[in-house]
């Protein structure tokens, strides 16, 4: 009996999905180093380009998803658009992605409780949040995709609340420690525009795109969608929306009012903004938000990685076991798999915390890049094959804008963000282990599965032509 993912996921699920594995570590943590690095009005425009960058690409990825929503999504596409080959690098790289990332949250866990418990060491806590984690990914889809709804709700609320508390302070409605009678907004260029070099924002792009990775899960869940067609669309706007004012806006607050002293990973900067304002007992309860928000976050990148495993197993890539669906339409070996990614984070008991956590974002961030880079490279192939198949335009229930500019934008925009990877000391680890892993995937691909793949994908695109439309 052929098994199948539950169809229950509704608009708002996907936009909760989406703001989950989007709203973490990125913009609560790394955005501090970020300001370090690149400065603050380097960091909101590296944020802007971020922005940019993700509201493209969620274009692309509309088109592919409305019409062939699957939970294999980016790996299916770039099989049948780009080269089956590609398809098995692109899984493999969104499960590191994501599995990769759980380390770098696992840490930021351990972090914000040493607020509270300081001699509680970072791996400690790291296995904990692994068990947590785990347990909450063995229940059915619903109990998760409502679980997460309402996780992601905390995070968009407490992101708006320290939005209008920032906004607040910037304009003097609320005092700020060290800052009182500073100008408006003057804090951004104390230091100037960009105190180590306009080169520096480019070194920040590929941490900012980090920090949106995740939006794209909508295409993950499409396989796990009612009525694609109308949700889809409707969830990919109300989530670019809804990114683009909170980070944007978060930000700009971070950059006018963080201290450069406290511009680093030892603590997150809305902590410390929170603390400057003398708001009382506000910053533990931003502490708690943000283990809320990490959370969520690391239950996101289960999710899709797990999936990811599937697809591969599913299209024979890996042992078929591995594409065996719990009772409850759970990709349970997936599950498994992946979260052993959190352990990476264990690494933080022989190096530093920061160490450790600056070079996973890295390797995460490469991984998302690329498979962004993919999913604009298959949207462009796409609309080709489709139109040669003797399709119309008119007949696609959605259509990217400004085609073909949004998807050449999208390939520009993520190579030039891999290639400033190479400038800094602190995230070349993502080229040195990055480029090496989709070498070796396409090889192994290559060597093991390529004839007998070319052949499935072939067979389906003439059951496709023949019988889909």
């Amino acid at each position: 009996m052929e098994q199948s993912f539950v169809r229950e996921m509704t608009s708002k699920h996907l936009v909760m999905l989406s703001l989950g594995g989007v709203i973490g570590t990125g913009i609560f943590l790394s955005s501090g180093y970020l300001i370090q690095t690149a400065g603050s009005i380097g960091t909101i425009i590296a944020y802007l380009i971020g922005a940019f960058l993700v509201t493209l690409v969620m274009m692309c990825l509309g088109e592919l998803s409305v019409h062939e929503p699957s939970t294999s999504s980016f790996h299916n596409y770039a099989s049948k658009y780009i080269h089956p080959g590609a398809g098995f690098v692109v899984a493999w790289l969104y499960w590191l992605t994501w599995t990769v990332a759980l380390g770098s949250q696992f840490i930021t866990l351990a972090i914000l409780s040493q607020r509270w418990f300081p001699g509680i060491p970072t791996w400690l806590w790291c296995i904990f949040f692994i068990g947590i984690i785990l347990l909450s990914n063995i229940i059915d889809v619903r109990w998760f995709s409502v679980s997460e709804f309402w996780m992601s709700l905390i995070k968009v609320l407490a992101l708006a609340i320290f939005l209008i508390l920032g906004l607040g302070g910037i304009f003097g409605f609320i005092p700020i420690q060290g800052n009182e009678s500073a100008p408006l907004f003057s804090h951004l260029t104390e230091n100037g525009w960009f105190p180590k070099g306009a080169g520096s924002v480019f070194l920040a792009i590929l941490s900012a795109n980090f920090a949106f990775s995740g939006a794209e899960l909508i295409g993950v869940a499409a396989g796990e969608t009612s009525d694609p067609k109308k949700n889809i669309p409707k969830a990919i706007l109300q989530t670019i929306v809804i990114l683009v004012v909170l980070f944007i806006g978060t930000i700009v607050v971070i950059g006018a009012l963080l201290p450069d002293s406290a511009a680093n990973l030892d603590e997150s900067p809305v902590t410390v903004i929170l603390n400057l304002m003398g708001i009382p007992y506000a910053a533990d309860i931003m502490n708690l938000v943000l283990i809320t928000v990490v959370l969520s976050g690391a239950n996101s990148g289960v999710y899709a990685a797990s999936r990811m495993l599937w697809t591969l197993a599913n299209a024979g890539t890996l042992p078929k076991r591995l594409a065996k669906l719990s009772k409850r339409g759970l990709p349970i070996y997936g599950l498994l798999l992946t979260i052993l990614g959190g352990l990476l984070s264990l690494f933080s008991s022989i190096y530093s915390a920061d160490t450790v956590y600056l070079a996973l974002v890295s390797i995460s961030a490469f991984a998302v890049v690329a498979v962004w880079l993919s999913i604009a490279w298959a949207q462009l192939n796409f609309r080709k094959y489709y139109l040669k198949s003797g399709h119309k335009l008119d007949e696609l229930a959605y259509q990217t804008p400004f085609y073909p500019i949004v998807p050449w934008l999208v390939i520009i925009l993520c190579s030039v963000s891999i290639i400033g990877i190479a400038f800094d000391p602190n995230q070349r680890i993502a080229l040195i282990i990055g480029i090496p892993f989709t070498i070796l995937c396409f090889f192994y691909y290559q060597l093991f599965f390529s004839k007998k793949a070319s052949v499935a994908i072939e067979n389906q695109e003439v059951g496709e032509l023949s019988d889909e439309f």
